[in-house]
């Protein structure tokens, strides 16, 4: 319920502020485990991810957000679960998979911080990509967050990676993790 009020509040503020245009919904499956990895350029990034979807997105946030009094509960009731700083740690890649296990949603940002120059993509979106089988969908974020400017949330075709289900190679990780970011790259150009 909370989810679905925040949800609906920040429809209506971010279709005003930034004029926030979703294109490609229809890719994103109405059902099933979906990991839906962005480009990360503000810290408004999260809920345009989530916003225009009919589905609950679910995000790993700081430990240390969690601790503060208010913003701890409200960030849980929204979905988000608590990763340490420096790595993703085992609890937190077991609480993303079940969670996909179970047919939720993860919004997941590849480059882990914020990166205007969509780059620097660490392995973590495509490791549970891989142990999940979630469906994996590209997203690019396009705009400035400028008040009143143009904003867009593209969502892409799921990446396709069929190539890499039976791969026993070391690298396969970063394979995943190329792939991932060249079709964020696509949306995004």
């Amino acid at each position: 319920m909370l989810y679905e009020f925040c949800r609906g509040v920040l429809r209506g503020a971010y279709t005003v502020l930034f004029r926030l245009k979703a294109e490609g919904l229809q890719h994103v499956p109405a059902e099933g485990p979906v990991i839906l990895c962005s480009n990360h350029i503000s810290n408004f990034d999260p809920p345009t991810v989530g916003i225009k979807l009919d589905r609950k997105v679910h995000y790993m946030a700081k430990a240390e957000l969690f601790e503060v009094p208010v913003l701890g509960k409200l960030i849980e009731g929204l979905g988000a679960f608590p990763v340490k700083r420096g790595g993703v740690s085992k609890e937190s890649i077991r609480t993303a998979i079940a969670l996909l296990k179970a047919g939720g949603v993860m919004g997941i940002f590849p480059e882990g911080t914020r990166n205007s120059g969509g780059d620097a993509a660490k392995k973590g979106a495509a490791m549970i990509a891989m142990r999940s089988g979630a469906t994996v969908i590209p997203v690019a974020i396009v705009g400035s967050y400028r008040l009143f400017g143009k904003t867009r949330v593209i969502y892409g075709p799921p990446v396709d990676l069929s190539e890499f289900i039976h791969s026993s190679s070391g690298d396969t990780l970063e394979q995943v993790t190329a792939k991932i970011m060249r079709d964020i790259a696509k949306l995004r150009d």
